[in-house]
């Protein structure tokens, strides 16, 4: 592991979650969430976002479904990461997210009831979940 700074996305047609993590510390936290029209982020925010915080690598939730095969969301949440990388020059991975969503509503309705599952913030939590897997995977890697 090195000293990079990550970024994870977690991909919805309505809604993107971003998180920010270390890998250093392979720790993470939510950043935002942007709506999107069919899948289609306001690609300024993103770029503003890229800029200001100058991640050395993104992470794209890779949707499947329970058994491991592709659903209709895992080939837009590639066409996601395809133009991340096109636009913006930036060295993308695709990482398993199956049960993220999950996970990170469990997680904020533990800490803070109904209130706190709106969908910004499971969206951003989700992200959160994708990029702690994506480091836990790097380090149980054989060298």
């Amino acid at each position: 592991m090195g000293n990079r700074t990550l970024f994870a996305f977690d991909f919805g047609t309505k809604s993107i979650g971003l998180a920010i993590g270390q890998e250093v510390t392979g720790t993470a936290r939510p950043l935002t969430a942007f709506k999107a029209q069919d899948g289609t982020p306001d690609w300024q925010q993103i770029e503003k976002l890229l800029k200001e915080w100058q991640p050395d690598l993104v992470i794209v939730g890779l949707p499947l479904n329970m058994d491991g095969s592709e659903q209709p969301l895992t080939a837009r949440a590639k066409k996601f990461a395809n133009r991340l990388h096109g636009r913006f020059g930036i060295q993308v991975e695709l990482h398993d997210e199956r049960l993220s969503t999950v996970e990170a509503r469990a997680d904020l309705f533990a800490r803070g009831g109904f209130r706190a599952l709106d969908k910004g913030s499971v969206d951003a939590a989700s992200a959160v979940i994708i990029l702690e897997s994506w480091f836990e995977n790097q380090w149980n890697k054989p060298a």
